[in-house]
């Protein structure tokens, strides 16, 4: 799988196969992962993984579709707004070049902002001045939902002079 294919056919999926995915596999993706662009090098990501009894208290809708792994991503805290709005943006970099692994190894990933709330906060233990950027379901997909039509990228462009 090219890049531009494993862009374009990448989905949000909802439903997971059971089947497990390797430690060493999902630790392989998000080495890779690592690296994302990041302002001064500050690699501002850090991962939970989140185990069964985090997982119950957290009580997701759907239990993450079923997925058997469950990871949340954090941004580090930062010393200035712009500062921590460059985490952010270098964590989603991250993010995308996780899933995108995942993809083309087969895998799917579920993107919830389920993490954000200050209950699941205080669950997951994360720490004054993180943000969650997500919490993501990752496994084998038990079913890939459709493409969906995207606004055409021409009305998205605006020439400066």
């Amino acid at each position: 799988m090219d890049v531009k294919q494993a862009v374009v056919t990448r989905r949000n999926v909802k439903a997971f196969k059971p089947d497990p995915i390797g430690r060493e596999l999902l630790n392989e993706w998000l080495e890779a992962a690592s690296y994302a662009p990041n302002h001064r090098m500050a690699e501002p990501w850090e991962i939970l993984v989140v185990g069964p009894e985090t997982r119950a208290k957290l009580n997701h809708k759907d239990d993450f579709g079923g997925a058997p792994v469950v990871l949340a991503v954090l941004s580090t805290p930062a010393m200035t707004p712009f500062d921590r709005d460059e985490h952010v943006m270098a964590v989603s970099c991250f993010v995308q070049n996780f899933m995108l692994l995942a993809h083309e190894a087969g895998a799917a990933t579920r993107w919830t902002s389920f993490g954000a709330s200050p209950r699941n906060r205080e669950i997951m233990g994360v720490p004054e001045g993180c943000d969650v950027v997500g919490v993501f379901g990752v496994g084998y997909p038990a079913d890939v939902p459709a493409v969906k039509e995207r606004t055409p990228i021409a009305s998205k462009l605006r020439e400066l002079p």
